[in-house]
């Protein structure tokens, strides 16, 4: 505990920064960019310190700060908010904890792009699908938040794409190359026609051969948004986006096997073959859509719709089965606001709306012979609804006390039909009870520099359908929803001139029915209910300028960030039976769920035109089984980045870059698979590596 400490305290006073825009000029450079003067997670921009929610806002320039088409280094500089990469293309989310039930993707978060929501009906969110080169800004907040939102027990994620709202014509391209394969490359246009009509196209591509053995990946993905300003009051907008997304499984490796080559992949047993030989791969095609109308009949009344829709085409050669899946999701979202005209002493409004989904997949699973799809093993076709309706009312008294009161009223259901082998009764409905979920928040300013913030919110997550019809092929209907309430208090300040923030957050989360994953002798996951878990956590952030920008000197600038995370989870109830094996995990410390991480960030400007960013990530020891018996070490991974912005006149920006990614050399495993069956829980992050590019832009 002590080194840890010593650790985060070095971390604190020797690194921190939130980068900046390194493609803007030392001139551009201002704590704005670094964190915006308003958060708008809501239906409103509030300010920084009015804000009742735990949320953090990351830019364009900070998603750019480290290697190119990744958002994984810029989503860890979040408090409380920890992202994984199992291998190239495998990415794992986690807002306060909730990766304790995902092998992949994104689960009981959700998350939306601007009004059209990425997570389907069935409670994902295919995440890795998303490339960076098509994003403004993410909007994260922590802790539950249902009323609004639907199903979550771990928290929102809104996104806002390029080319709606904020108009900033540009064409740029990026071109980059690294070590293990890489290369990235970027497009994108805006530009706007005449005085009404804006649109954006955005196109990247990746690929990877990995650091281990069949671990090559790669991506492309199109996107496109435009908007219509039809009139002063009304305007339409439409978003698209595409992604074809392919990336080799190595799967887990025992301790003795990440010691002694942890570029390996999985490999063969007396009794099963390896990732290699079964050919272990995703490939999935995503293809979503929505259409969002607004409107504002006057000054008081405003009215949003938003149709939306999905599909994917999703193959998955596997150790014991070849998976094909395919998933078409539909639904809207509206909602109508209301906001009188405001007073000396109040300000508030109202939001009144609903959200509905429905999701139908169809489940194919196949002898998987050497890569090669042989006999049907399971068939299965699932259909799943989702609505919910929410109320939200706000108020701001005498600019000083914010306060905000919303709920929602949700309802979930699920059929299934098992069509191959035939078999009676083989079909069924998967209802819960709908649930009430509240919210309540405050915001108290005592001083115009100095915030208090408390808040009481319940989470809901249903089982999604990944885990109701998990890779094992059993159609699991004894799954329930895992719930609970959050309690949470925080603390806003910012001196006046907005050089140094800090905000700070204590909650405890009781949540009941904590949905967790096990994975069988094959490798195939199953998931149970651990009766209760105990989430108590704080958290810092930090961010400010050491140097403010100026025009002389060696150091022009210099920006700094530190994100400081505790989590003491423990599971409170939470007992098994296997045959005739009673075994009982209470007071253990949950699953996945590493006690300190600390995140510091530092960019600096220097003369010419040049800078570096560095990155520093500290990670304590992560429980990978739920008896506790097996941990992963902790690690320290630092990343740096080094750009010269070259002097080209007026017309074009043109940007060298180069960086280097674990810069110690760390080995360490950056997801690793919980509860996994014979010891097999490590995936091997890359060792030390590199990469330079080139972007211009107009």
């Amino acid at each position: 505990m002590r080194c840890t400490i010593s650790i985060l305290a070095v971390s604190v006073f020797m690194l921190g920064a939130l980068p900046s825009s390194y493609a803007q000029s030392t001139s551009d450079s201002t704590i704005q960019r670094i964190a915006p003067v308003s958060i708008r997670s809501y239906f409103s921009s509030q300010p920084f310190l009015q804000h009742t929610s735990s949320a953090k806002v990351l830019t364009s320039e900070l998603l750019r700060s480290q290697a190119p088409g990744s958002m994984l280094p810029a989503i860890n500089t979040t408090a409380g908010v920890r992202m994984e990469e199992r291998s190239p293309g495998s990415y794992r989310l986690a807002l306060r904890g909730s990766m304790l039930r995902s092998p992949f993707g994104v689960r009981n978060t959700k998350i939306y792009m601007d009004e059209v929501p990425l997570t389907d009906a069935g409670g994902n969110t295919y995440l890795n699908s998303i490339d960076p080169v098509g994003i403004q800004q993410i909007t994260i907040i922590k802790g539950p938040d249902g009323s609004l939102f639907g199903p979550n027990s771990g928290g929102v994620v809104r996104i806002t794409p390029n080319g709606f709202d904020t108009y900033q014509p540009t064409t740029s391209a990026q071109i980059a190359a690294g070590s293990f394969g890489l290369f990235h490359q970027q497009l994108t246009h805006s530009q706007r026609l005449g005085d009404k009509y804006q649109f954006s196209f955005d196109q990247s591509f990746m690929r990877s051969d990995g650091y281990r053995d069949h671990t090559a990946s790669k991506r492309l993905y199109l996107q496109t948004a435009h908007q219509w300003d039809y009139t002063d009051k009304g305007r339409l907008k439409l978003l698209a986006l595409f992604s074809d997304l392919d990336y080799q499984t190595p799967g887990g490796l025992t301790q003795a096997q990440f010691d002694e080559n942890p570029r390996q992949a999985r490999p063969a047993t007396a009794a099963i073959p390896g990732s290699r030989e079964q050919k272990a791969a995703i490939y999935n095609k995503t293809l979503i859509g929505g259409l969002t109308h607004e409107y504002q009949f006057n000054e008081h009344w405003t009215h949003s719709a938003t149709l939306f829709g999905s599909y994917t085409d999703f193959r998955n050669p596997f150790i014991s089965n070849y998976e094909f899946r395919y998933e078409k999701n539909a639904g809207v979202r509206t909602f109508l606001s209301y906001t009188p005209t405001g007073s000396d002493m109040v300000d508030w409004q109202m939001q009144v709306g609903l959200e509905a989904q429905r999701g139908w997949y169809d489940v194919k699973n196949y002898d998987n012979n050497l890569g090669v799809k042989g006999d049907p093993q399971q068939f299965d076709r699932l259909e799943n609804g989702q609505h919910f309706y929410f109320y939200r009312a706000s108020a701001l008294f005498f600019d000083k006390l914010n306060a905000e009161a919303s709920i929602g009223w949700n309802f979930n259901n699920t059929q299934f039909r098992q069509l191959y082998p035939e078999a009676a009764n083989a079909q069924g409905d998967i209802n819960f009870d709908p649930t009430w979920m509240p919210r309540f928040a405050l915001s108290y300013l005592p001083h115009p520099q100095f915030a208090i913030r408390g808040s009481l919110s319940k989470g809901y997550s249903p089982p999604t359908l990944a885990e109701v019809r998990s890779s094992n092929n059993v159609i699991n209907v004894n799954l329930r929803p895992e719930n609970g309430y959050n309690y949470e208090l925080g603390l806003r300040t910012e001196t006046k001139d907005r050089r140094w923030m800090a905000d700070f957050s204590a909650y405890q989360y009781d949540l009941k029915e904590g949905i967790v994953r096990q994975l069988n002798e094959a490798g195939a996951e199953f998931f149970v209910n651990a009766g209760a878990i105990r989430q108590r956590g704080l958290e810092l952030q930090l961010m400010g300028q050491i140097v403010p920008t100026k025009q002389s000197g060696f150091i022009r600038s210099m920006q700094l960030s530190n994100a400081i995370t505790y989590q003491d989870y423990r599971f409170r109830e939470y007992a098994t039976v296997t045959g005739n094996t009673n075994t009982d995990y209470s007071g253990n410390a949950v699953t996945s769920i590493p006690r300190w991480i600390s995140v510091n960030t530092l960019h600096t400007e220097l003369p010419k035109n040049t800078g570096i960013n560095i990155m520093h990530n500290h990670t304590s020891s992560i429980p990978l089984n739920d008896a506790n018996t097996v941990s992963a070490k902790g690690y320290n991974l630092i990343q740096a980045k080094v750009f010269w912005i070259i002097p080209t006149g007026a017309k074009y920006r043109v940007e060298l870059f180069a960086g280097i990614d674990n810069l110690l050399n760390e080995k360490y495993s950056l997801g690793n698979d919980i509860n996994a069956f014979g010891g097999r829980f490590f995936n091997a992050a890359p060792s030390r590596n590199y990469y330079g590019g080139l972007r211009v832009q107009r």
